[in-house]
């Protein structure tokens, strides 16, 4: 039976999770009008949407740091006020705060993306790795309504920047229920634990860099879509609000395999066939949407969610799985998203920068094919059942 304590803590990780996309589906939507107002060429455009993956990768490798100073507890809080502030920065009418505020966004969803599965770890290890698909579940279910209301509530509010500014709210409440029920430190575990290992023994680990690259990989995928999927559906001829219930319409098909690829993974000795299945549904999913007739939208959509949530959850279930405790997970977490993050910034600019050469959406599927295709030979790697373990003192990599 599962206690109180376990519910409450995994409501308030489903909250915060619901928090970490819509700052960046939110955009996509309205690219265009963002284009046409703010004056906007297609670089440009690029660099917004490049800019919180970026810092979510610039500011990942801070939290381990930052959570063993203040406390987990209290810098997710921090994560969660400085990603309500960035919100309401990037509306406000001044030259640059576009991108400020944008940045803003960026650094608190990579400080709170890496400071949660460190705490996942701690507060339930036996269920690591279900626990991080349900919170790659709210992680999809906040990117789908980012996409799926923002030309909504830009008619209903009656600008882009109400639009915009309105998941602030969103992440205020969840602050205020953050700071209200956040679970207690266990110092207990602080004083038995080995010494933190330095970054330099981790990197020394194939296994780190493995799954580095997985997830900057698959995370480079994600990003362009979250950034260009909507704008590359519109130039195959689609509305503004059907390319943006298209991506909804996708994302909300992550909720699926989020939850239920962990679980598909534990049929197997290893994470290896889940982790195939899951970039074959994507590769599937970006064929029938930018280079197949319109009328397999619908199918393509679904696979595309499908491949993408599913892979999403499975590379973050392999910071708790490749990991024996919660130290440990919070420093490759850092490790892992900081640099993955920080390489997957490259694929929503490097697009950007491909349409205004004159690329067509078939270039950018085969781009994308291409990157699947090298995504499956780190997953081959990063899947076979490994863990780093520090319990003797130094740094080692058990195969189990």
């Amino acid at each position: 039976m599962v206690s109180r304590h376990a519910c409450r803590f995994i409501v308030l990780m489903f909250m915060v999770g619901l928090n970490l996309r819509p700052a960046m589906s939110s955009v996509a939507p309205l690219l265009n009008r963002l284009q046409e107002n703010a004056g906007l060429s297609a670089s440009a455009a690029g660099v917004l949407t490049t800019l919180p993956v970026l810092f979510l990768g610039l500011t990942a490798p801070l939290a381990p740091m930052i959570g063993r100073r203040i406390g987990s507890e209290r810098a997710l809080s921090a994560a969660l006020l400085l990603l309500a502030t960035g919100l309401w920065v990037r509306v406000l009418p001044f030259p640059g705060l576009l991108y400020v505020g944008t940045a803003m966004a960026g650094s608190a969803i990579g400080l709170a993306g890496t400071l949660l599965p460190a705490l996942v770890k701690r507060e339930l290890p036996a269920s690591a790795d279900l626990l991080t698909g349900l919170y790659t579940m709210a992680l999809c279910l906040g990117g789908a309504l980012g996409a799926g209301l923002s030309v909504p509530f830009m008619q209903w509010l009656g600008d882009w920047q109400a639009s915009l500014v309105s998941w602030a709210l969103l992440a205020l409440t969840t602050l205020i229920v953050w700071m209200r029920y956040a679970p207690a430190p266990n110092n207990a575990s602080v004083l038995q634990r080995p010494a933190v290992q330095p970054l330099s023994a981790l990197l020394k680990q194939p296994l780190t860099w493995q799954v580095m690259l997985f997830m900057g990989i698959q995370s480079s995928m994600a990003y362009i879509v979250f950034g260009w999927l909507p704008t590359l559906l519109i130039a195959r001829g689609y509305t503004e609000a059907t390319a943006g219930w298209t991506m909804a319409v996708s994302i909300m098909c992550q909720l699926i395999s989020a939850l239920s690829a962990p679980w598909f993974a534990r049929l197997y000795r290893d994470q290896r066939p889940a982790l195939l299945l899951v970039l074959l549904c994507t590769a599937l999913g970006l064929v029938f949407l930018l280079a197949a007739p319109l009328g397999w939208r619908w199918p393509g959509a679904v696979l595309l969610g499908l491949g993408q949530g599913g892979s999403f959850s499975l590379a973050l279930s392999l910071l708790v799985l490749r990991t024996a405790n919660e130290r440990l997970a919070g420093q490759l977490s850092g490790l892992v998203q900081g640099g993955g993050y920080t390489l997957a910034a490259l694929g929503p600019f490097g697009v950007g920068l491909l349409l205004q050469a004159g690329a067509s959406t078939q270039h950018i599927a085969w781009l994308l094919l291409g990157l699947i295709g090298i995504c499956c030979g780190f997953a081959l790697l990063a899947g076979r059942q490994r863990q780093l373990d520090d319990h003797s003192g130094q740094l080692q990599v058990h195969h189990r």
